[in-house]
């Protein structure tokens, strides 16, 4: 979103409402012809003179006043889409918020949304892609760090889209926009992942997301993701230009696209390499260096018996290009280039490993027990899966509801760990999406360590979506904030030693000597004993709560004192998925934080409590 924004205002309240507006945007102001006592408001004698001054100085213009009027006053400056700034008109009432130059190229149209977000107002947006809710191909790259190519016009691919022509979309890497392309797919639109399952005879247009260069029977354009690590090795003179050259001709040769190098690398003896330098320089590219040992550790492709005399390593180019890519193999092998003028480099291409087109497993946080307490990333990965494994009893029948028509569901609960890793290994070789789906957040008691290992030594590519933690839930279910200024700073997250043992330094007992707020888990069972390791270091009357099946419709919360711990537990009748909180954090109430000044307007304090007024 723009930064820099000039509120012009012609009426009181105008002035009043740009005011209001100018507190979200911090680098703004507020400019206006009228007499005002407000010191952070600009008056000048004319705002035609202002806007011939300032018109491509600032990001934006939100004109607080009568259409009519930004209409008259902008006319003189406009030039083209391209290089106009934003333009948004507002009612000083804030009702309306009209985007009305630049709405695409400039943001005028986010603008528009913006300003009536804190207004409260309605946007009034009428460009067609944002009326359909389809993408802005004119803006799609810059939202996503693509550079855009084409040829022709670039209105003409614009309106076949806008048309709803049969469009192709053709994905070759995977980023976080080719994700948002696939969750928003028009109907006009059909997704391919290989140009040679495209039939052109049904498509008016191509779209393409891809470091690849195609020729097309169809108008085309083209978005180029910065997926490719560059790794090159060269004689002690290189001429930068001939190296520039060349290495494009050779790229363009062999259909790779050179806009979509994210990054360029060598050994560490050629860090003062000139032409490297000043290729990393023209192009804004970052420039890793790797040492002997560290290239040395990868096996490359077409291993050199010469470099490897004269440097010690089998190769440059490709172990570099590699080892930035976190790959093991590349998309270009060594290239050895002469130059005319007898110089010589070696290139190699690898793409990043975390834009290839695969399948990886998805180990996700379902969260403590509510379904709605799933993050946004772990329901769309759940809804899309192939295959589904949940944790048994412990994930909330509704989201198993979500999965897809034909998903092989499972519950773990009812599999050893071979069952499992061998329908997941079937279904991930197959080029099926895989969903691991445990409670809580993985990474805390998820068990997820063993599962992880064995994928490595499958060579299966894994993730893992956090989710929101049981301790979290307590915090939120008993009103707390378990970390207090000056009271207790810190949360330890751990369970008692039952039959599984503990490191020696991490007993209750050594934790509870600092009287942080202490969540343990997996406990319930030998409550008594936690009791009185903990009322060695806290006092017996700290409040305790033990919570049952958090956020489940069938949850329980016992709350009282340390000293009454064990029997809590055991009046409650629960030893499964309890959690026990301890800390004088729980209901705390008195210890008020200086961000809620007294000096508030709006706030003030009587006989200890806060009152508004009203407005």
């Amino acid at each position: 979103m723009m930064k820099k924004i000039a509120f012009i205002s012609t009426t009181d309240r105008g002035i009043d409402q740009a005011l209001i507006l100018q507190k979200e945007f911090p680098k703004s102001i507020v400019v206006t012809t009228r007499s005002t006592a407000h010191a952070s408001v600009s008056k000048v004698g004319s705002l035609n003179a202002f806007l011939e001054n300032n018109f491509h100085k600032y990001d934006g213009f939100c004109f607080v006043s009568a259409m009519g009027i930004c209409v008259r006053l902008i006319s003189p400056f406009i030039e083209n889409k391209v290089s106009d700034p934003a333009i948004i008109c507002v009612d000083d009432h804030g009702k309306y918020v009209q985007s009305v130059l630049a709405g695409h190229l400039g943001g005028a149209n986010q603008l528009a949304k913006k300003v009536a977000q804190i207004t409260g107002g309605q946007p009034i947006i009428s460009t067609s892609s944002d009326l359909q809710e389809i993408w802005s191909l004119d803006t799609l790259g810059k939202e996503y760090d693509w550079q855009l190519e084409h040829e022709g016009s670039l209105n003409e691919l614009i309106s076949l889209f806008v048309n709803n022509r049969p469009t192709a979309l053709l994905l070759d890497i995977k980023d976080k926009g080719t994700e948002a392309l696939e969750r928003t797919l028009p109907d006009f639109v059909k997704v391919f992942y290989d140009d040679k399952e495209i039939d052109y005879k049904l498509f008016d247009l191509l779209i393409g997301v891809t470091y690849k260069v195609y020729t097309t029977p169809i108008p085309a354009l083209f978005y180029r993701p910065k997926v490719l690590s560059l790794g090159s090795g060269c004689s002690k003179t290189l001429d930068f230009e001939l190296f520039e050259s060349r290495l494009k001709s050779e790229l363009k040769s062999k259909g790779i696209s050179f806009a979509s190098i994210a990054s360029f690398g060598s050994i560490d003896i050629k860090a003062q390499q000139g032409a490297y330098l000043s290729f990393v320089k023209k192009y804004n590219l970052p420039f890793f260096t790797f040492t002997k040992e560290q290239i040395d550790n990868v096996v490359v492709p077409n291993p050199s018996e010469m470099v490897q005399s004269k440097i010690g390593v089998d190769g440059v180019s490709e172990s570099t290009s590699m080892i930035m890519a976190n790959q093991r193999k590349v998309i270009v092998e060594k290239q050895k280039i002469h130059l005319d003028n007898n110089d010589k480099f070696t290139f190699a291409l690898a793409l990043n490993k975390s834009n290839e087109r695969r399948n990886a497993v998805a180990i996700i946080g379902a969260g403590p027990g509510d379904e709605e307490l799933i993050t946004v990333k772990g329901k769309r990965y759940l809804e899309t899966a192939d295959c589904v494994l949940y944790a048994g009893s412990l994930i909330p029948e509704e989201m198993i509801g979500w999965c897809k028509e034909n998903a092989i569901v499972r519950n773990s609960a009812m599999m050893t760990l071979e069952e499992q890793v061998t329908l997941m290994y079937d279904q991930y070789k197959k080029g099926n999406a895989v969903v691991r789906l445990h409670s809580g957040d993985p990474s805390l008691y998820g068990a997820i360590q063993e599962q992880m290992t064995i994928f490595d030594e499958l060579e299966m590519d894994y993730f893992i979506v956090p989710g929101i933690s049981a301790f979290s839930a307590a915090a939120s279910v008993l009103k707390s904030e378990f970390t207090i200024p000056e009271v207790v700073q810190s949360i330890v997250l751990t369970r008692g030693e039952g039959k599984t043992p503990m490191p020696s330094e991490e007993s209750i007992s050594n934790f509870a000597k600092t009287n942080a707020t202490m969540c343990i888990f997996l406990s319930a069972g030998i409550a008594k004993k936690v009791e009185a390791q903990l009322l060695g270091h806290f006092d017996e009357n700290t409040p305790v709560a033990v919570l049952y099946r958090l956020t489940w419709k069938d949850e329980e919360i016992y709350q009282g004192k340390l000293k009454d711990l064990a029997k809590i537990v055991k009046d409650s009748k629960r030893t499964r998925t309890v959690l026990i909180v301890v800390g004088k954090a729980i209901g705390a109430r008195k210890n008020r934080s200086q961000l809620y000044s007294p000096d508030w307007q709006h706030i003030f304090r009587t006989n200890k409590k806060f009152v508004i007024k009203e407005a």
